[in-house]
């Protein structure tokens, strides 16, 4: 059973969330919280295996929320915004969140996107992380990091880097670089290991920030 934590500020909307999960058969509701302090008390109280964290709360909003979560490491995250653009989605990703998702996302896509995280995948395909990214670059909003962070990379995984900060898939990376999927997965896995990176979507952040990928390319 994957239990989940459920925080929104809005009542109705944890009222509706509740309803989704708790037909889903294989996902239980181990708590609410109504802000993000309250969510990071829960989360070391409850340990559930994913947070499903709303990003604009008081006291205390889910970018904070998630950082303190993650940085502990009881739980994963995966956000829920209104816009796919908003801001908080970037500082969310960049605090260590698997993902986000819109607020009316389906309820079987929903059931599903936890099921992902509760596995440890991430659950927003890298080229809508890209999409925002690309954003956020071009405002100068994404704070760079120095590129010596890829120093522990050889040439081939940070192509397969520059490959996954496309948003392509490992079969799309194969077909580019001639390579077999299982080999571009067994580069992929030695790329997040190396950079203490959770998922893919982390991958793509990075690649980002260190100038390896930029809007465009």
């Amino acid at each position: 059973m994957i239990r989940v934590l459920v925080v929104d500020d809005q009542e109705l909307m944890r009222v509706g969330f509740r309803m989704v999960l708790d037909a889903s058969g294989d996902i239980e509701v181990a708590g609410e919280a109504g802000n993000g302090e309250e969510a990071v008390h829960l989360a070391e109280q409850l340990n559930p295996d994913v947070v499903l964290m709303d990003v604009r709360m008081p006291v205390l909003d889910g970018v904070e929320a998630t950082q303190r979560i993650v940085t502990a490491g009881s739980s994963r995250v995966l956000v829920m915004t209104t816009f796919d653009l908003d801001e908080y989605v970037y500082s969310a990703l960049q605090a260590g969140a698997s993902g986000f998702l819109l607020k009316d996302t389906p309820p079987d896509d929903l059931v599903s996107a936890l099921r992902s995280v509760a596995r440890g995948d991430a659950v927003v395909s890298p080229a809508v992380t890209r999409r925002l990214l690309d954003r956020f670059v071009d405002t100068g909003r994404i704070a760079p990091r120095d590129a010596s962070a890829l120093d522990a990379l050889t040439e081939r995984e940070r192509e397969v880097l520059a490959h996954v900060a496309k948003g392509q898939s490992n079969t799309e990376i194969a077909r580019e670089l001639f390579l077999s999927e299982a080999t571009v997965k067994t580069h992929v896995g030695r790329i997040l290991t190396k950079l203490d990176l959770r998922d893919r979507v982390q991958a793509v952040v990075l690649a980002y920030e260190t100038g390896l990928a930029r809007p465009g390319t």
